[in-house]
């Protein structure tokens, strides 16, 4: 259920399953004359949420630099660990940070979009929308455009890349200039994202103290329990349960 945005003029239910969004029904208030327009997603469409196709995907990485080794395998030297370690770190962060920074997207790639084609009935030309993870926070931008006139004596200037563009902002699509009219942005907590990134900071802190272990001046010999720990299946373990 996604959170009203100011003055109710978008509300919604949205249906999350991994990395799909298969289900949507959205309202929306225009703001000039207050007509209630309904959309749907189309019965033959999901939405991938590419964040968290890369954030799996660099789980699924790190999983595999842990027990792609024969079950016996034995570490020969410190910096093998260490090297191990920053790799499956280097894949962790990378699978957080594409939870925590959502992409900065123009206009005019918003506006040729395949979610544009996701919904029934369609969208109005003056209507665009975004879907993006936010921390463990499902987000939806509607954006309303008012279309410039040729004879327009507005200085148009078109906005760059975004998270969130604000009204005002100008693009060109085609051969038509659009500017920003209204911008709401409506979102909904989604209870396992929120677990996910407990479990990618737990599994970093893991690997850290590991690390430091291995880093303090100590004889070999006082580390071999330390460095056994990698291929036991109870740290593998601990990366699994992050898997999406």
């Amino acid at each position: 259920m996604l959170g009203t945005s100011s003055a109710d003029q978008v509300k919604g239910v949205l249906m999350l399953q991994g990395d799909a969004l298969c289900q949507a029904d959205i309202n929306l208030k225009m703001p000039r004359n207050n007509q209630l327009l309904h959309f749907t997603f189309r019965e033959d469409k999901q939405w991938k949420l590419q964040q968290i196709q890369d954030a799996r995907n660099h789980v699924n990485q790190a999983i595999y630099l842990l027990t792609n080794r024969d079950v016996n395998y034995q570490f020969k030297t410190g910096s093998e660990v260490l090297k191990l370690m920053d790799a499956v770190m280097l894949q962790l962060t990378r699978a957080r940070n594409r939870l925590t920074t959502p992409a900065s997207l123009t206009l005019p790639e918003i506006a040729s979009s395949g979610l544009t084609k996701m919904f029934t009935p369609a969208l109005p030309s003056d209507i665009l929308v975004n879907f993006y993870i936010n921390l463990n926070k499902l987000c939806l931008t509607v954006y309303q455009l008012h279309a410039l006139q040729p004879n327009s004596t507005k200085n148009f200037r078109p906005t760059g890349g975004s998270i969130l563009h604000n009204p005002g902002a100008m693009f060109e699509c085609g051969s038509q200039r659009y500017e920003v009219s209204h911008v709401h942005k409506v979102e909904c907590v989604v209870p396992w994202l929120n677990d996910a990134l407990v479990f990618f900071t737990v599994s970093l802190q893991l690997c850290q103290q590991l690390k430091d272990k291995l880093l303090l001046p100590s004889p070999w010999h006082q580390c071999d329990c330390v460095l056994l720990l990698v291929s036991e299946p109870q740290v593998s373990q601990l990366f699994l349960s992050v898997r999406m």
